[in-house]
């Protein structure tokens, strides 16, 4: 190689030592109350909350259905299985009935696997859910995503029944 070509190596290998390096001691893993916020993505405009009691809105026990359902997912994917494509539609269909709710889809992992690992699957599942929603005609504005990681499990446990349970998006009405 050439000596100019040998020099931009050697920069570009600098740089990237010195980024990963600098990141490296901000992402080991932390005490849940020292953990940064986690990192938003795509939040649409805040508009005026939904509740049960405006003209048109849903009834109370259509917004508990629907926070509380969550969709789950297998262990280290971000795949949308059966069940949770059915779940999806469901959602679809409370959304185009009621055009002034917004969303936050939280995508969630168990507690195995670094935080940065589980951050980024945590981003991939929530984006998973929007997608399949956008797909279905639901618009982009309206749903937000978020990852939490680790950080905020259902269940608390150390097996494989809670551990279920905490790979999951779930939504949250704006």
């Amino acid at each position: 190689m050439r000596r100019s070509t040998w020099l931009k190596v050697l920069v570009l290998m600098s740089v990237v030592m010195l980024v990963v390096g600098t990141g490296c001691d901000a992402l080991r893993k932390k005490k849940p109350a020292e953990c940064p916020p986690p990192v938003e993505q795509a939040q649409p405009a805040p508009g005026p909350a939904v509740t049960a009691d405006q003209p048109g809105a849903p009834t109370e026990e259509e917004l508990q259905q629907f926070v509380n359902q969550h969709i789950h997912f297998a262990f280290d994917k971000s795949d949308l299985d059966d069940d949770a494509r059915t779940i999806l539609r469901q959602k679809a269909v409370f959304l185009k009935k009621y055009a002034a709710v917004a969303v936050t889809i939280e995508g969630n992992c168990d507690e195995r696997g670094s935080n940065e690992y589980n951050m980024a699957l945590g981003d991939r599942r929530a984006f998973a859910a929007k997608e399949f929603l956008v797909g279905l005609g639901i618009e982009a504005d309206r749903l937000a995503t978020i990852s939490y990681g680790e950080e905020k499990p259902l269940d608390p446990g150390h097996n494989e029944e809670a551990w279920a349970k905490n790979r999951r998006a779930q939504f949250v009405l704006k």
